[in-house]
């Protein structure tokens, strides 16, 4: 079977001719061309009459301009290739016509197109050239069916080029089906939904940005309520707590204060002072009290003893003592703010920085142990389960750690 087609062996375009091989060539340097029987595409749109040449090109016309429906006519194109190189032909040589005689080159010019669409083309932007081709190819019958034009044919490479018709040719550009009052009408129309379209579409558009900047502002104003919220509580608890070590110190030292006044008085050689005399009121008091009904330790105050032991137990340590409650701080803070982190709810006691600044000291240990962790493993990690953080226990004990870092009065005596 003869060939139908050039193939080039360096990239596998298609080629008709031995001018495209050619230009193929001069374009890409490719020198490796064979005869084949694979005709090249000519796929025609029903709707334009476009023709492709590959489904690549279909599918880009598709693309842009809707149309899915294409006429295979391959076969009807194809044609024996001829390998002969074709001779170049002087543009003053005579054309021989179909019946056998010559005649001289017919003039060419641009063709006639509507002035009024050809200005309306050029008032969007559009070159003279550009415009009077999409209007000679597209029918001359609407300015959208030459935009349509336009858009399909924008990467031709003589898209900028003057069209040119033989000077007696008349090209007539096929009857629109509807009269020029019609298709003003028509053309009204379609603007006027176009612009209502694009109307609706801002409006809804606007609405959803509208919807959602509402929706943002209400989980701002929300999280900034409940942030507030929790940091008034925190406060009130911290001060709470402040007053309650403020009055417990007041009392030890006027307490330290009437030892000191006994002591005097019996070096002095002089008889102790009758406590009835000087508070007779105090039994009232103290009777008072007996009446009250005893309340429970609860978890905050062995939280607030245990620090205070810790701080007592090392006196002479004040800088060591405070980087312990920092570092308790940091472990529970942690915890709190990530709780489905387990490396966070995980300690080694053998760990030398743990046993430098918490294990070391006397009830660092026991305070994690009161705020939810256990010792497992044989007591070589300190672990609290994901099902046992309580967000209450850790906020009391960020809360007593931070008034034990702040609290000058915090475990004096």
């Amino acid at each position: 079977m003869a060939g139908v087609s050039l193939k080039c062996g360096d990239c596998g375009a298609l080629l008709k001719s031995v001018e495209e091989a050619q230009e193929h060539a001069e374009l890409t340097s490719h020198s490796n061309f064979s005869e084949s029987t694979e005709a090249v595409l000519n796929l025609i749109c029903t709707v334009c009459s476009k023709p492709c040449r590959s489904k690549t090109e279909s599918d880009l016309h598709t693309k842009r301009t809707g149309h899915t429906e294409f006429v295979d006519k391959t076969s009807e194109a194809a044609k024996p290739i001829s390998l002969e190189v074709p001779k170049a032909t002087d543009e003053s040589q005579e054309v021989v016509d179909a019946s056998g005689s010559s005649s001289q080159p017919q003039e060419m010019i641009a063709p006639e197109v509507d002035k009024k669409l050809l200005e309306e083309l050029e008032a969007m932007g559009f070159p003279t050239a550009r415009a009077t081709r999409a209007l000679h190819y597209s029918g001359n019958t609407s300015l959208e069916a030459a935009v349509n034009w336009v858009v399909e044919h924008e990467n031709d490479s003589d898209i900028d080029e003057m069209p040119l018709v033989p000077v007696n040719t008349k090209v007539e550009a096929p009857k629109p089906s509807l009269t020029p009052e019609e298709m003003k009408i028509k053309a009204q129309e379609l603007r006027e939904r176009a612009r209502k379209k694009k109307e609706e579409e801002e409006k809804r558009m606007e609405r959803e940005k509208e919807k959602e900047r509402i929706r943002v502002g209400k989980e701002l104003l929300e999280a900034k309520r409940i942030e507030e919220e929790n940091e008034r509580k925190r406060i009130l608890a911290l001060r709470r707590a402040e007053k309650e070590e403020e009055q417990r110190a007041r009392e030890k030292i006027r307490q330290k204060l009437e030892e000191d006044k006994a002591e005097r008085r019996r070096k002095l050689g002089l008889p102790p002072e009758d406590p009835a005399a000087v508070k007779p009121s105090a039994s009232v008091v103290q009777e008072k009290k007996t009446f009250l009904p005893v309340k429970p330790v609860t978890k905050v105050e062995q939280m607030r003893e245990c620090l205070r032991s810790l701080k007592q137990n090392h006196k002479d340590e004040d800088a060591k003592v405070k980087r312990a409650f920092q570092t308790l701080l940091t472990y529970i803070g942690n915890v709190a703010k990530s709780p489905d982190e387990e490396k966070f709810r995980k300690i080694r006691l053998t760990n030398p920085s743990f046993q430098e600044r918490v294990g070391g000291l006397k009830g660092g240990i026991e305070f994690l142990e009161l705020c939810g962790f256990e010792k497992i493993e044989g007591g070589e990690f300190l672990f609290l389960p994901r099902d046992k953080v309580e967000m209450a226990v850790l906020n009391s004990a960020g809360s007593e750690l931070n008034s034990a870092i702040v609290n000058p009065f915090f475990g004096v005596l």
